[in-house]
């Protein structure tokens, strides 16, 4: 989940023309746009349109996907709606031309072995709002005026997206939390809405709870601990911990409080989650908060057993030295290179860049850092490249900039642990590779996702990180130091009580995260449970509107 600058999405909501592209076809069709047209392409294999209609049968559940473009929440969504696909329901992922083209292969994929999944295509008012085309995704927003111009955009999406409801017609919606307008949308047609929450249970309860008692008020300064009420176990956190939009009032808490809220009014919660992982928030979301909830994670566990080549989510193909870095990974011992990724989203400054560097050196363990290609300019930041070199020739550390295989990566035995942004999808699948995590919390809810790895899980060493800040920003004064890196970094991979069962437990979960998605597992029997229920609803509504 990412803390956006949601005071920009109040204000700009007006109907466009829609152009509608349902997509079953390969990527390089993308090109072939034209937006006052409405074009239909079939995937490679050439299925007629006769074909695709009778792979749909009349009692088949149609149910619509609608993602929020960012790769956090994404990523996520686009596993879950190939998963409701490989289990018989007729899946529509409702998206914009730049946004299909990280996934669009996948799909047609899964299409061409058999699955009923497409793609629907929504036009991004790019002129209308002043942004060059290809420009839709919060990952783009380089400044605070270019990520005002995406937000707006966005907004300007919900009038095509309900007309698209009403001319498909679905069974069902599953939404990302970001759009709580989709419950009233959802109740014109009489049908549910399946909130789409994209982090963890722990993070949500946290967040009611914060929201409901206020425990942080009245506290002399943003850094005097105070305790979370209502939760099972005890967890502490400051002010400046928790987002600005619910440390105090301002402008972005009137959007915010409306989206936790219509988790509440809608039919139900999908969670990219696991019972054996969080089962004690599990209970507490559905009997205190009241909610129904479904955990069918981790989805990106579904996806990579069912994908015959482990390739990261994104762009595929991106880092041409794939084969130089398997040759550094199988130098090393196992479980003794940390690897360290701080997600698509996080900014930090140089002088922060400059302190991971010595620390990461410093400490004498062997590491994988992701650097973003931003970061590589001319100039100050000449040291990063310098230090590459450095690391090239000492053998210890290895630099990719940009994007990284990350489940390879994982996967591979050398790898004994993971510096992490407390980013949902990067927790999940480290635990899925049963990895113990140095947690680094930046935005959002990391920093309770950061309290679950460590107080409530024990699998997390905390590296010090103080201050919640909003992603696109860049803060010196909160800067974690070299030593506390380095420190952090020694208890994590070396060879101590601490270490070792921190990594023992790790494995454990990584082992519940396999089995829980095997058939008979919490996971894939709750997905079960979900598939029927939604089947059942349709049912009755039929029966109900024969009787009218």
């Amino acid at each position: 989940m990412v803390n956006l600058w949601p005071f920009f999405l109040l204000s700009f909501c007006c109907r466009h023309r829609i152009e509608k592209q349902c997509i079953s076809g390969t990527e390089s069709t993308l090109n072939k746009y034209k937006l006052s047209q409405v074009q239909n392409y079939t995937s490679t294999s050439k299925i007629s349109k006769a074909t695709m209609e009778s792979q749909q049968s009349h009692n088949q559940l149609n149910v619509i996907f609608v993602p929020y473009p960012t790769p956090g929440h994404m990523i996520p969504m686009i596993d879950t709606a190939r998963l409701f696909a490989k289990h018989g329901v007729n899946v529509t992922i409702i998206t914009t031309h730049a946004n299909v083209s990280t996934f669009q292969k996948t799909i047609d994929s899964d299409f061409n072995s058999g699955y009923s999944i497409k793609t629907q295509l929504i036009h991004f008012p790019s002129a209308q709002v002043g942004l060059p085309n290809g420009v839709e995704n919060l990952k783009d927003g380089t400044s605070n005026e270019i990520l005002d111009k995406i937000t707006r955009g966005i907004s300007m999406l919900q009038d095509p997206i309900e007309v698209l409801f009403q001319d498909l017609q679905p069974d069902c919606i599953v939404t990302d939390m970001m759009y709580p307008w989709t419950v009233e949308a959802a109740a014109k047609l009489g049908i549910p809405r399946i909130h789409f929450y994209s982090s963890s249970y722990f993070s949500n309860c946290a967040f009611h709870f914060i929201m409901k008692y206020r425990p942080h008020d009245g506290l002399v300064s943003d850094t005097q601990k105070f305790t979370i009420p209502g939760l099972p176990h005890t967890i502490e956190m400051t002010p400046l911990q928790i987002p600005d939009w619910l440390r105090e009032k301002n402008p972005a808490t009137a959007y915010f409080e409306p989206i936790y809220e219509s988790g509440e009014k809608s039919y139900g919660t999908l969670y990219n989650s696991f019972h054996e992982l969080e089962s004690d928030y599990e209970k507490l979301s559905r009997s205190t908060l009241g909610m129904k909830s479904w955990s069918v994670g981790p989805v990106s566990a579904w996806a990579k057993k069912d994908d015959q080549k482990k390739v990261n989510k994104g762009h595929l193909g991106e880092l041409g030295e794939e084969a130089e870095l398997l040759n550094w990974l199988n130098s090393k011992e196992n479980e003794s290179v940390l690897y360290v990724s701080f997600g698509s989203l996080t900014r930090l400054a140089h002088a922060q860049l400059v302190e991971i560097a010595y620390g990461l050196e410093n400490s004498g363990h062997n590491f994988i850092w992701v650097v973003r290609k931003n970061d590589k300019d001319e100039g100050e930041n000449s040291f990063l490249q310098d230090f590459e070199q450095r690391m090239k020739e000492s053998k210890k550390g290895y630099i990719i900039w940009n994007w990284a295989p990350q489940l390879l990566i994982l996967d591979h035995p050398s790898t004994g642990g993971i510096v992490t942004h407390c980013g949902w999808n990067s927790i999940l699948e480290s635990l899925n590779a049963g990895l113990p995590m140095i947690v680094w919390p930046m935005f959002a809810e990391q920093f309770f996702n950061e309290k679950l790895l460590v107080d409530v899980l024990k699998i997390g060493v905390p590296v010090g990180a103080k201050e919640n800040k909003s992603w696109n920003s860049v803060c010196v004064e909160a800067m974690v130091r070299r030593e506390e890196i380095a420190k952090a970094v020694e208890i994590l991979m070396g060879i101590g009580h601490e270490s070792k069962e921190m990594r023992m437990r790790a494995k454990k979960f990584g082992d519940a995260a396999k089995r829980t998605i095997e058939e008979g597992g919490h996971s894939y029997k709750n997905l079960i449970q979900l598939v029927d229920e939604l089947k059942s609803l349709k049912k009755s509504k039929a029966f109900s509107d024969k009787a009218d």
